[in-house]
């Protein structure tokens, strides 16, 4: 896929993800973001995993859950809006998975896996789109939203949140950075 979404496909909200991915081959990204983010993450410890570090609210566990959640919830509503299912899709209380995600925490190799695995499944499903498909929008949050705009989402969402982690952890940026060739 190699055109980007318009601003009347997605919502201000999302602007800001879609945004972070200038590229047009969105499924190139989302393709190097399935080699790159799990290396980047399996560097980070166990310790490290349960740190927050202020401003910030939330453990690096959560943030890691929550981007699982994400490419679950985003691969989704892709999924629904591409099979042209026009039923309004509610938002979600990011915060509330959050704290939801603390009453049993999961490995880090589960987590990691986890992600490994969605995204996997939503660039098959991505690259197997039709033509047709790239252009249906659906309600999302209340905002109209294309398949097309959902895909740059996916990616940005997880650029938006990798260049948090490197800040919070700058000793494995540096590593990760040259393991994976990010800028």
């Amino acid at each position: 896929m190699s055109m980007r979404p318009s601003q009347d496909e997605y919502s201000d909200f999302f602007a800001g993800y879609i945004s972070l991915v200038p590229e047009n081959d969105v499924l190139n990204v989302l393709e190097q973001q399935l080699v790159e983010i799990p290396a980047y993450w399996h560097e980070i410890s166990e310790s490290e995993a349960t740190a927050v570090h202020s401003p910030y609210t939330w453990k690096i566990r959560q943030v890691l859950d929550h981007l699982v959640d994400g490419e679950r919830i985003f691969g989704y509503r892709l999924l629904r809006i591409a099979r042209g299912d026009t039923t309004p899709l509610p938002g979600f209380d990011e915060h509330f998975f959050a704290e939801a995600s603390e009453e049993r925490p999961a490995p880090l190799a589960d987590i990691i896996e986890s992600f490994e695995s969605l995204r996997r499944a939503n660039i098959l499903l991505i690259r197997n789109l039709s033509a047709a498909a790239w252009s249906r929008m659906g309600i999302m949050s209340g905002s109209p939203t294309s398949v097309r705009a959902l895909a740059f989402i996916l990616a940005g969402h997880i650029r938006h949140h990798d260049a948090i982690l490197r800040h919070r952890l700058p000793h494995l940026a540096d590593h990760a950075e040259s393991e994976c060739g990010n800028p």
